[in-house]
Parts: structure tokens; C-alpha cells; sequence
């Protein structure tokens, strides 16, 4: 079968079962999924919240380990590889792009070992992974459309390259990856392995950015986009998400919520010694750069004119690697995130 339509728009027809209930080939799936806050019984949260990253490891009786339980992990429409990851990627020059992309759509763009690339997100909704190569080092660059989230990464396990691909589940409604060498299931957000052989893993965030055409074809005409010539027919220009992005429906549950703030409020996330801290995109456009101090460190938070988010360590002068997304995301995956500018 020829999966056309990515997870949401397949969930839409059906997000209460979805929802309620997990798909019966979850490695190591012990039935229902935990009580999660909302629901109408839940468990008794721990007084720290523990980030993935900092989870010990847990056996189920068959030996799966994890760190997310496996009943927790939701189906999300498409089987394994239904949306398929763009594996052997090709360029177009900006000006070819330009042919096609809208002056008002969004893409990824980044500048590494000296390359720009592009990555448009009318291309990345319905394949949300590419496993590329820049100069000799490989790049995973990732999109998820119900979190707003593009995120890269090093896909460098043990000293070797590994291609990622989409496992059709999710959690907190985020996509859950896998990798094709050991079948472990890997979380989009912070990138750390869940479920399976390499859990408590985590991959290495490279910096990405995600920006209005219009701005980035202006300053970087020397880029290279990513080509419509994926080798799958997908319907590219047309979005299945349709207002999903402005409104504050969320189409599978998360295990953390805050609705003091809109949930698709657009946030940059970074993790400073040990503290979540979240900036708003809006805050950011309005006054071009921010200066914050975190557990101590001074941190300097600047917008380009292009739309590029640094977040620089002002006292070392290291950059922090952001996560750009939907609020309601980063929240989910760190509750104990402090947000700029909240009363």
C-alpha cells in the first residue's frame, strides 16, 4: 500500500481509539498504557521530575529495556516506515527551489562543515526524517509536524554510522524513530533511545533553524535544498496538517500539560546545567536578542534578520544547541521548564 497521508491526517478519522488504546506491535507491549495526568486516576508524580537522559534503565520479563514503557508508546497510523525517510537525498540550486517554494513557507536550513542546506518543510511533512551526509560526516535531520519540531542530530553509534527511520508510534505526540541498526526506538526530542538494546543512549544535537524562505534565499543564495525528486509520489506543497498548527487541539495525549500559555505558542528549548528554560519566539522577534542568567550562567539569546536563533553561554562563549517547537511539547517532555517572561 502506498502511505500518502502522514499520521495525523490518518487520525483524524479515529484519534479516540488512537488514543485509548496501543498498537499490538510495540517491542515488548505489557497491555494499557499507565494513567497519565488528565486522565481520571493518576499516579502519584515524583517530586522531581527525572528528563529522559537521567532515567535508569528498566527490564520487562522478556528482556526489552527501556526507559519509556512500552505501553506508554501509541500507534500513530502509518506502520513502520509507512511515511518513508528520504535515504539517499538530492539538491536543488536556490534559484531552482525557488520555482516552487513560497516566499511565506517555512524550512529548516543549516550552515555545517561549511555547506548551507535547505530542507523545506513542504518536503519534510511527509517524510519527517533524511538521513544525509555533509563533507563526509553523516546528518540526521528530523521533523515532526504535530510537535513543529526540526531537530538534527550526529547518527554516529559506537564509532558507526546509523540510518534512522520512522517507527509509525509516538509519545507525548512526538515522533518516535528508530534506528536500522539495532531496531531501538529513539524519542525526537532530545534524542534519546527509549526502548530497546541502546536505551538511555542519546544522540548529539547539531544546530538547525527553522525560517521563512523568503528571508533565507535573500542572505544564502550559495545553498543547497533539498530536491522534490525524493523517488515517492507525495502531493508536495500541500500540507495535511491543515490548521493543526494554529489551533490548540492536540491530537494524542501528553503526559504533562500547561494551559496558562497557547499550546502551539512557538518556544526555543535548551537544558543550562541541569535546568529546562524555554524562549518565546514572539518575545524574541520583539526584541531582537535577550539576556538571561541561568543557574548562574549568563546566557545571551539573539534572532538574525533571517530568523537564525543562537543561544551563546556569555561567560565560555559555547553555543547551547536549541530545540525549536510547539509549547505544548516542550513542556510535556520537561514540566520543570522555566519559560522567560511568565509572571
Amino acid at each position: 500500500m502506498n502511505w500518502l497521508i502522514p499520521a495525523l491526517a490518518i487520525v483524524m478519522v479515529g484519534v479516540a481509539a488512537c488514543a485509548a488504546t496501543v498498537t499490538d506491535d510495540v517491542p515488548g507491549d505489557t497491555g494499557p498504557r499507565q494513567p497519565r495526568v488528565g486522565d481520571e486516576t493518576v499516579t502519584e508524580q515524583p517530586e522531581r521530575f527525572i528528563p529522559l537522559a537521567e532515567r535508569e534503565v528498566a527490564t520487562l520479563s522478556d528482556g526489552t529495556q527501556y526507559i519509556v514503557n512500552p505501553s506508554e508508546i501509541l500507534g500513530g497510523g502509518p506502520p513502520k516506515d509507512g511515511i518513508p525517510s528520504i535515504d539517499d537525498p538530492t539538491y536543488v540550486t536556490v534559484a531552482e527551489a525557488d520555482e516552487w517554494i513560497a516566499d511565506n513557507e517555512l524550512v529548516l536550513a543549516l550552515e555545517y562543515n561549511g555547506v548551507k542546506r535547505v530542507y523545506p518543510l513542504q518536503i519534510m511533512v511527509w517524510h519527517e526524517i533524511v538521513n544525509d551526509e555533509i563533507d563526509g560526516e553523516p546528518l540526521l535531520v528530523t521533523y515532526c509536524p504535530l510537535c513543529g519540531s526540526g531537530i538534527a542530530y550526529k547518527p554516529v553509534i559506537d564509532g558507526e554510522r546509523v540510518e534512522f527511520g520512522t517507527s509509525g508510534k509516538l509519545w507525548n505526540s512526538n515522533l518516535v524513530m528508530y534506528d536500522r541498526k539495532t531496531d531501538t526506538y529513539w524519542s525526537q526530542i532530545d534524542g534519546v533511545a527509549i526502548v530497546g538494546e541502546l536505551t538511555g543512549m542519546q544522540l548529539e544535537a547539531v544546530s538547525i533553524d527553522t525560517v521563512v524562505w523568503r528571508d533565507w534565499k535573500q542572505e544564502h543564495e550559495d545553498s543547497e535544498v533539498l530536491s522534490q525528486d525524493t523517488g515517492h509520489n507525495r502531493d508536495y506543497g500541500r500540507d495535511p496538517y491543515g490548521s493543526y498548527y494554529e489551533d490548540s487541539n492536540l491530537f494524542f495525549p501528553v503526559d504533562n500539560e500547561d494551559k496558562s500559555v497557547h499550546p502551539k505558542t512557538v518556544i526555543f528549548g535548551v537544558e543550562v546545567e541541569g535546568q529546562f528554560v524555554a524562549y518565546r519566539e514572539d518575545d524574541l522577534i520583539a526584541q531582537g536578542s535577550i539576556e538571561d542568567e541561568v543557574n548562574g550562567v549568563p546566557l545571551l539569546i539573539e534572532r538574525d534578520e533571517v530568523g537564525k536563533v543562537t543561544i551563546t553561554r556569555t561567560d565560555t562563549g559555547e553555543e547551547i544547541v536549541k530545540e525549536r517547537g510547539f509549547w505544548f511539547s516542550w513542556y510535556a517532555f520537561h514540566p520543570d521548564t522555566l519559560l522567560y517572561g511568565a509572571n
